[in-house]
């Protein structure tokens, strides 16, 4: 594993109530507020509340309920900032940047949501 969890990292900070931050929607297993430095219109991170590392760590290593409440609550993130493709809206990018290649900046997993606008081409093209 690229990092090991961090009790001090900035997200489990936010999850004991030690940092604000502005909540978007909260379930049992997982919290979504806004990103501090938005990079488009609609800028959400979700993070699970359990001590996940990374996408590929809470994807083996989270319990069905964990996984299932994480996935439920992206979707009522995207269709109450009407970036889901309900009501004729345009779509997001959904985002999980894993360690160092991935330019995983906080060593606990979260998705940014991200809407609003056209996000562009993923990587710019090779070759």
């Amino acid at each position: 594993m690229a990092f090991d969890y961090d009790d001090t990292n900035i997200f489990a900070r936010i999850l004991r109530g030690e940092i604000p931050c502005d909540k978007v929607a909260e379930s049992d297993h997982a919290l979504a507020f806004r990103d501090i430095r938005p990079q488009a219109p609609v800028h959400v991170l979700v993070i699970p509340k359990g001590r996940y590392v990374s996408f590929d760590d809470f994807a083996a290593n989270a319990s069905d309920a964990e996984i299932v409440d994480f996935m439920r609550l992206c979707a009522r993130v995207c269709a109450s900032e009407g970036v889901g493709l309900d009501d004729g809206n345009q779509g997001f990018r959904a985002i999980a940047n894993t360690g160092p290649h991935g330019v995983q900046e906080v060593p606990h997993y979260h998705l940014h949501i991200l809407g609003g606008r056209v996000m562009g081409p993923m990587l710019p093209r090779q070759g």
